[in-house]
């Protein structure tokens, strides 16, 4: 018997960072919006706890208990007396290290496909619990659709969203570390006053009506110039995307992967088709959100 789940990445539509906390973290208002690029996770009884993936960049993607997907085999297990002793393979299509939560979704896709394997019956705050002490992101992997998050980003409001976005995704070569671009962000701001994260009450009800101009102008990142400080090159890739129509860009997350809201799916194309021979990506992928959370397949 194995499972599978279907998860999908995500792009931050907002994301306004605080002053570093005494632990380290920084207090966030962070809009989230799944889109269309999937995972799929699949897990199946075996010997030991495993772990295999293939795809895309699938050679960057850590295979020992380092893994995300593992911790969140390993806490399930923990929580109801199992062994975890599973093989979790990853079928790999959202970027590596590309700002768009990868690792946090095969997290909660190991979760939900671990708890039907195992017949845990763990209700939906506990998978959520797992999931904040997992990561930042991994509790919106889980849900899915559009979602405010706050404190880490873990705390999550969902959001009704009133109809479809089109995105096109830049992919860059390798990678940017997370901490590395929110320690650029702190050296950046340091010596300013930050203000407190606030939701865009303007992007809020542009997704609530889903008005794709609306969100176009309130799209923001506050990790955007610290991104762009540690890759410089990023610059080059959000000018070709509105050079070629983009109503809108941003870096996603805390990148290198780029996003542009177009206005519709033929305007999405010839944006992508544009990326792609620029010479200022790897390749560009087109995505529409939102989009379910992890789901059984």
């Amino acid at each position: 018997m194995s499972v599978t789940v279907r998860v999908p990445a995500k792009v931050n539509v907002q994301l306004a960072v605080g002053a570093p906390r005494p632990d380290g973290f920084h207090d966030l208002a962070n809009v989230f919006l799944a889109v269309g690029l999937y995972d799929e996770v699949t897990v199946s009884p075996a010997d030991a706890l495993t772990v295999t993936c293939s795809g895309p960049d699938a050679a960057q993607v850590p295979l020992d208990a380092g893994n995300l997907a593992a911790r969140a085999a390993i806490a399930l297990a923990e929580r109801h007396g199992i062994a975890p002793d599973v093989h979790i393979h990853i079928s790999k299509d959202i970027p590596v290290a590309g700002g768009m939560a990868g690792g946090s979704a095969d997290a909660a896709a190991a979760l939900v496909a671990c708890d039907a394997l195992w017949a845990t019956g763990a209700t939906r705050d506990e998978l959520l619990a797992i999931c904040a002490e997992l990561g930042s992101d991994v509790p919106f992997s889980l849900v899915g659709g559009a979602a405010l998050g706050i404190g880490r980003g873990e705390q999550l409001t969902p959001i009704d969203v009133g109809g479809t976005f089109h995105w096109v995704f830049a992919v860059a070569d390798g990678g940017l570390s997370t901490p590395a671009v929110y320690g650029e962000f702190d050296r950046l701001t340091a010596g300013t006053d930050v203000p407190a994260p606030e939701a865009s009450s303007a992007l809020l009800d542009a997704l609530r009506t889903g008005s794709t101009d609306v969100l176009a102008k309130a799209l923001s990142n506050d990790l955007q110039p610290a991104a762009l400080s540690l890759r410089p090159s990023l610059a080059d890739t959000l000018a070709a995307g509105t050079g070629a129509g983009a109503l809108a860009a941003l870096v996603s997350g805390s990148g290198p992967t780029t996003a542009f809201l177009a206005a519709d799916a033929e305007a999405a194309r010839k944006i992508a088709d544009t990326l792609r021979t620029s010479g200022t990506c790897r390749t560009a992928r087109v995505a529409v959100s939102p989009a379910q959370g992890a789901t059984i397949v």
